[in-house]
């Protein structure tokens, strides 16, 4: 896994989530708590097709099974920014993954890394 962590010394995210390497494998709980996502950055410049960034509220994530409670698309060979002014709060856990697929379902992973960066509490 290649996520890394950093406090912000700012009045709304508190949290930077840097993940190298997104993909079908469920990166869990990588915030260590439950937090509030107001910005997401993906990119899908390494990817000749569109990827999905899957989000769980939850730290005990089976990708293809475990609903996500917030999926974001980025075109192929392109990066995309989410700003979520209000946010959206994981009141257990912020889990992610990415597919070729969207839903649920999805399960097969992006032939390249993806990077996703997000802002939370």
């Amino acid at each position: 896994m290649a996520v890394t962590v950093t406090t912000q010394n700012n009045p709304v995210a508190t949290k930077l989530v840097v993940n190298t390497d997104t993909d079908e494998t469920a990166d869990t709980n990588v915030t260590g708590a439950s937090g509030t996502i107001y910005l997401a950055e993906i990119d899908n410049t390494a990817n000749g097709a569109v990827t999905y960034v899957k989000l769980y509220n939850t730290a005990a994530v089976t990708v293809g099974t475990t609903v996500p409670d917030l999926v974001l698309m980025v075109a192929a060979s392109s990066s995309r920014t989410y700003a979520i002014t209000a946010g959206i709060a994981f009141g257990t856990a912020i889990s992610m993954a990415a597919t070729t697929a969207g839903g649920t379902a999805g399960t097969t992973g992006p032939t390249s890394a993806v990077i996703v960066r997000l802002l939370s509490t």
